[in-house]
């Protein structure tokens, strides 16, 4: 379950504009990779040093494929690639990578994931000014 909480403040794109209520997130903590690696062991027959050893490697490749210009799909996860944003030129000839303005990596959630996402159930929790 998802903990909600109810926080007023203005859009911070127009500050004249009165308050009003939003929803967000309240937060559970954060998992790290050796959290997960013993959630994992739990779940298999490997040490958690091994399930560990393997979260590693793969953190390590994604950003290896992802640098080789390569998408990354990782099963019921989604998938990762690198994207780019430009100047305009006038001609094809006039670009080059210094023409790059900024590089990002997009995450596509998987069909799952996102079915997940539909199902997810909420609490609301407390009020809190911004």
């Amino acid at each position: 379950m998802l903990k909600l909480s109810i926080i007023k403040r203005r859009d911070p794109r127009d500050i004249t504009s009165p308050e009003k209520f939003y929803l967000t997130t309240i937060s559970q903590g954060s998992s790290n990779l050796k959290q997960l690696a013993e959630k994992i062991s739990y779940q298999s027959t490997l040490t958690p040093g091994d399930c560990y050893n393997v979260l590693s490697a793969l953190e390590k490749n994604v950003i290896d494929e992802l640098q080789q210009g390569r998408i990354v799909r990782l099963g019921e996860l989604g998938t990762f690639r690198v994207s780019v944003s430009s100047e305009g030129k006038m001609t094809d000839e006039e670009l080059n990578a210094s023409a790059i303005k900024k590089a990002r990596i997009l995450f596509r959630p998987s069909v799952e994931l996102s079915k997940m996402l539909k199902s997810l159930h909420f609490q609301r929790e407390r009020v809190r000014n911004v």
